[in-house]
């Protein structure tokens, strides 16, 4: 139900806020530009006469199980029980501009609004029942959808649907409203069965791929020979010809569409539009010279850069080469990584031309009122003709090619007049989606002989990752120029306490097509901070867990760590013990707090991981057989959701610590398939042991990236326990493992000793 329909409804009881033009995004941050204020206010609770609870945020759920957390904080405000709440969520026509689902916001942030909405309507709903029973609203109470007195039967008094009975009511949201106090909590903090899974096991939920509209028609998009990247001169011009008449034989073409470099075609059957892209012949200009990426760290060090100082305190110069200190220097290379999403990306749209219509995009987008301002603008019309309708997809964790893949829905379906469904290939998924960026850290950092962190210098060079809509720059209605962002400060000051330290971003140009990806910058950056706390640990012969203890003032995170060890069973180890055999076994540590946007930021979870591995010497496999996590998430709205939440961060990292990296050719993505992008099998996840901390009634924090951040130290932390061999740019192949190995001298290399080990 769209916003002007339900407001135009008898029979409810709606609270709403007036819609407000777009926050402009903040200096350095990338966003949208639309200044689009619609003409309806924005609804966020809603009670109905047939006693139906409506309740309406403008993020999505990824999987990630926020439609259950949302529908139990307006459950608990209301008094009734969850499964009495309908969330809606994302969809333009009827849920509140509350920006993008990212920074793990969803909770932390932007639910707040709805708590706050609930519990304005259960007042209202007393209010009224006050007015029909001739009572004081003290007296009365609520439950299960019912108003009634206090000290009575509760099947007396009135049904939330009766109250708003041929009534038509509207508040505006008050932000200042008393919520219901956390000592009182019946439904937040206990675990809640998802909404979603039912209808996911049965085959049932329709998913953004299982759309069907009548009279739609099936396209598929054929790319340009410059796969992955989205900025230079030739970007959009490097169309030569289109030779129709290579696919005119082919049963149920109704169009080939070309717009500068946008190649589509629109068949009846999606077999067909598969067949026809396949086979058409088009000719391309060669793409020029591109940046080299065979060393990623070379490529992104060598690129121009503006330097941005975030912090600076003391004198980190001053304390080098001091008496009793030790300086080291380290340098840590992330690789560019995928988002990998298990299904390509798929949409359908339905172009109508003005007076005939609205415009309708189903997609499984995870930034609604972006895509609609990018798509109006794709096609030279207003805002206000666009719907966006989000549904379910393959998750991304970021961005893939969910919005894309609108933009070549769009185009199409404007060329053949008709409803156009466009399904990606596993190739233009790969190829094409905007790619996790890689990062380059640099860390100097003086210890003392005690164990005393008495200097830290740290700078990271974080491309940027704004990959506008696809089918903009190919179209060439907007020109392809990367712009600069500030984006590398995610976690980008460690957490860990120094009087001399300094803490510098260096921003620059995309070098590949890019966009966020789970962890951002913070990840990366963590593993530079947790890799370099480890190693000074090693160095001054400090137990790792008791050198970061040492050096953390954050109570809160030192309740953490001493949770997770007593957990995993930690054994106080000062010096490393050398290892022997060729299977040896290391055990890993690592914390950190995901700091989100600009510096200062501000904080979501704390999180720290140990793991227990094993590492075959002379192969370099790394088997993972243990995790114990844990994260403090202040108020946990579904206990058993921030556990899914952090099983699911848990094994994405440890995909992309051990398995991904995105392999170029000649400066483009040539990574096409699983076989060349391997991910975690099942047969490698771990035993996963998580933590969590109890801190009901503190503020939520969000639980969807922070577990993710630690991850990748803990892992080179735990080889390093192993091998004695540290290890700086992930992933940790078995080839990386061997390099590193040799290198250092200490592989397990004797065919008679692997003969006896096997044995």
């Amino acid at each position: 139900m769209n916003r002007a329909d339900l407001l135009a409804r008898n029979g409810r009881l709606a609270i709403v806020r007036q819609p407000v033009r777009p926050v402009v995004p903040a200096r350095g941050q990338p966003g949208s530009h639309s200044t689009f204020v619609p003409d309806v206010p924005e609804v966020f609770v809603a009670v109905l006469d047939d006693e139906s609870i409506l309740a309406f945020n403008g993020h999505v759920d990824l999987g990630t199980g926020i439609r259950t957390s949302l529908a139990q904080i307006v459950a608990e405000e209301l008094d009734v029980p969850a499964e009495r709440v309908r969330m809606i969520l994302g969809s333009t026509a009827a849920t509140p501009n509350q920006g993008p689902t990212i920074a793990s916001a969803t909770i932390q942030i932007s639910a707040v609004p709805l708590r706050c909405a609930a519990a304005q309507a259960r007042l209202a709903l007393l209010e009224l029942a006050a007015q029909r029973m001739d009572v004081a609203v003290e007296r009365l109470t609520t439950s299960n959808g019912r108003v009634f007195l206090e000290d009575a039967d509760a099947t007396a008094g009135y049904s939330f649907g009766k109250l708003v009975e041929n009534r038509r009511i509207t508040a505006e949201l008050d932000a200042q409203i008393k919520t219901k106090d956390p000592a009182d909590y019946r439904l937040i903090g206990r675990s809640s069965r998802r909404v979603d899974v039912p209808a996911k096991a049965t085959g049932q939920l329709t998913f953004v791929h299982d759309v069907r509209v009548p009279g739609m028609l099936h396209g598929r998009v054929v790319r340009p020979p410059y796969s992955g990247i989205d900025s230079g001169p030739f970007v959009g011009r490097s169309l030569i010809s289109v030779d129709e008449s290579s696919v005119a034989d082919i049963p149920g073409l109704r169009a080939v569409v070309v717009v500068g470099d946008f190649v589509g075609v629109v068949a009846e059957r999606e077999e067909f539009a598969a067949r026809a892209a396949r086979r058409l012949k088009v000719q391309w200009r060669d793409t020029p010279p591109l940046t080299s990426m065979d060393d990623i760290g070379q490529a992104i060090s060598n690129a121009p850069a503006t330097r941005r100082l975030l912090l600076e305190e003391g004198d980190v110069e001053r304390v080098r080469g001091a008496a009793g200190t030790t300086t080291l220097s380290r340098t840590y290379v992330w690789p560019y990584q995928m988002h990998g999403s298990i299904g390509p990306s798929c949409a359908v749209a339905d172009y109508r031309e003005p007076g005939d219509g609205r415009i309708t995009v189903w997609s499984g987008t995870q930034n609604p009122v972006s895509l609609r301002h990018d798509l109006a603008k794709l096609v030279g019309r207003s805002e206000a003709d666009f719907d966006i309708e989000r549904l379910e997809a393959a998750g991304c964790y970021g961005r893939n090619c969910a919005d894309d893949v609108c933009g070549d829905a769009l185009l199409l379906s404007r060329a053949a007049g008709q409803p156009v469904r466009v399904q990606l290939t596993r190739q233009d998924e790969h190829l094409w989606e905007p790619k996790g960026t890689g990062q380059v850290m640099e860390v100097t950092g003086t210890v003392t002989d005690g164990g005393e962190l008495v200097g830290y210098d740290f700078s990271t060079r974080y491309p940027s990752n704004d990959a506008p809509l696809l089918a903009l720059l190919l179209s060439g209605v907007q020109p392809a120029v990367s712009g600069v962002f500030e984006m590398g400060d995610r976690t980008a000051v460690s957490p860990y306490e120094s009087p001399n330290r300094r803490f510098v971003c260096e921003d620059l140009a995309s070098i590949v097509r890019a966009s966020w990806l789970r962890g951002v910058s913070a990840l990366p950056n963590s593993f530079a901070h947790d890799s370099f706390a480890d190693e000074c640990a090693a160095l001054t012969g400090t137990d790792p867990l008791e050198y970061r203890i040492r050096h953390l003032k954050d109570d809160r995170a030192i309740d953490l760590l001493r949770a997770v060890a007593e957990r995993a069973g930690w054994q106080a180890r000062p010096k490393r013990i050398e290892k022997h055999g060729r299977l040896v076994r290391g055990r890993g540590i690592a914390y950190a707090r995901y700091v989100h946007s600009r510096f200062p930021g501000f904080g979501a979870a704390w999180a720290a991981w140990i793991v227990d591995l094993v590492v075959d010497r002379l192969s370099g496999e790394i088997k993972v057989e243990r995790v114990v996590i844990g994260q403090d998430t202040g108020t946990m709205i579904n206990p058993d959701g921030v556990r899914h939440q952090i099983h699911g961060n848990v094994i994405q990292v440890l995909s992309r610590s051990l398995k991904e990296r995105v392999r170029f050719s000649e400066g483009k993505t040539a990574a096409r398939d699983w076989s060349s992008y391997p991910i975690l099998t099942f047969a490698e996840v771990p035993a996963i042991d998580v933590v969590l901390m109890p801190r009901q009634g503190e503020p939520p924090m969000g639980a969807g990236e922070s577990a993710s951040v630690p991850g990748p130290a803990a892992l080179a932390n735990a080889i390093f326990d192993a091998t004695g061999v540290r290890f700086f740019a992930p992933p940790y192949t078995p080839d990386a493992i061997r390099a590193g190995l040799d290198e250092a001298g200490r592989r397990y290399a004797s065919n008679e000793e692997a003969r006896t080990a096997s044995s």
